[in-house]
C-alpha cells in the first residue's frame, strides 16, 4: 500500500512533484534566451579566430568579396601560390604602394588614422588609412563598402590577424586574395592576365604597374601611369629579408 505524501496547498490540494511551498522555478524562455544569446556572442567574438588558424596552413577557398564579384557577373579566376613563388618585385610594389611600415606597426598605422580622421573632419571621407593587415582582414572576412561598423569589424579582426600570424602569412594571404580587375583575385591570376607571365617571373616595371591597380581595380588597369613611376620610385625603400617580408 503506498502513500501520497505531498505537501497540501493553499486549499487543501495536493501539490504537484516540483510545486512544494518554497521552490519557486526559474524562468525557462528568460534563461534559454540569455543562453542562446551568451552562445552568439561567444561565438562572434571567437570565429573569426577560429578560422584564422584554419587560414595559417589552408589557402582561403572563397572571400565575400568573390562571391559578391561572381553575383554582379564578374566572375571568378584565382590560383593559390606561396610567397616563395611570388616574385620579390611584386612583394615590394604592394608594400610601398599600400603600407610603407607594414614590418613596423601591429596592424594600424596610427599615423594614417590620425590624419585620415582630421580630412574626415574637414568634411572628407574615412579613408587612407588601411594597412595590409586591415585589408587582408577585410578581404577574408567583410564588405567593400566604407561604414564605421564594418571599420569595426575590420579592426577587430586585425588584432586576430596579427596576434595569430606572422607578417610573412598575412602578406602571403593578401597577394593571394586582393582583386585586380573585374573576377581577378591573387598576383598569380592577375599576371598570367595581365602580362601572360607567373607570378614569380613579374618585372619591377610590371609589379609597380599591378599595384597602381589597388585603390580601384574595378576602373584601373595596369599601364605606365604616373603612379606607378611613384610606386617604383618608392620600391627602392623597401628592404625584404632572406627568408621573406619582415625578416
Amino acid at each position: 500500500m503506498s502513500s501520497d505524501f505531498r505537501p497540501e496547498g493553499p486549499g487543501g490540494d495536493r501539490l504537484r512533484e516540483g510545486e512544494a511551498a518554497g521552490d519557486e522555478r526559474p524562468y525557462p524562455v528568460i534563461r534559454q534566451a540569455f543562453l542562446y544569446a551568451a552562445r552568439a556572442v561567444m561565438f562572434v567574438f571567437f570565429a573569426p579566430a577560429f578560422i584564422i588558424l584554419v587560414y595559417a596552413v589552408v589557402p582561403p577557398p572563397v572571400t565575400p568579396l568573390m562571391l559578391m564579384r561572381v553575383v554582379e557577373g564578374h566572375g571568378l579566376s584565382k590560383d593559390w601560390v606561396p610567397i616563395s613563388e611570388i616574385s620579390p618585385h611584386m612583394q615590394r610594389a604592394v608594400i610601398a604602394a599600400e603600407d610603407g611600415k607594414f614590418c613596423t606597426h601591429g596592424g594600424f598605422d596610427w599615423d594614417a588614422v590620425d590624419t585620415a580622421m582630421q580630412r574626415m573632419r574637414r568634411g572628407g571621407s574615412l579613408h587612407g588609412a588601411s594597412t595590409i593587415s586591415m585589408q587582408t582582414s577585410k578581404n577574408l572576412f567583410l564588405w567593400p563598402q566604407r561604414t564605421f561598423f564594418r571599420k569595426g569589424a575590420e579592426a577587430y579582426i586585425t588584432v586576430w590577424l596579427e596576434t595569430l600570424l606572422s607578417k610573412r602569412r598575412i602578406l602571403e594571404l593578401y597577394l593571394n586574395v586582393i582583386e585586380f580587375g573585374p573576377g581577378i583575385y591573387g598576383v598569380e591570376a592577375a599576371a598570367r592576365h595581365y602580362f601572360g607571365v607567373s607570378a614569380k617571373d613579374v618585372t619591377r616595371t610590371q609589379a609597380a604597374q599591378l599595384a597602381a591597380v589597388l585603390p580601384s581595380p574595378l576602373t584601373r588597369r595596369p599601364g605606365p601611369t604616373a603612379y606607378a613611376g611613384t610606386i617604383a620610385a618608392r620600391m627602392n625603400h623597401v628592404v625584404l629579408g632572406e627568408s621573406g617580408p619582415c625578416n
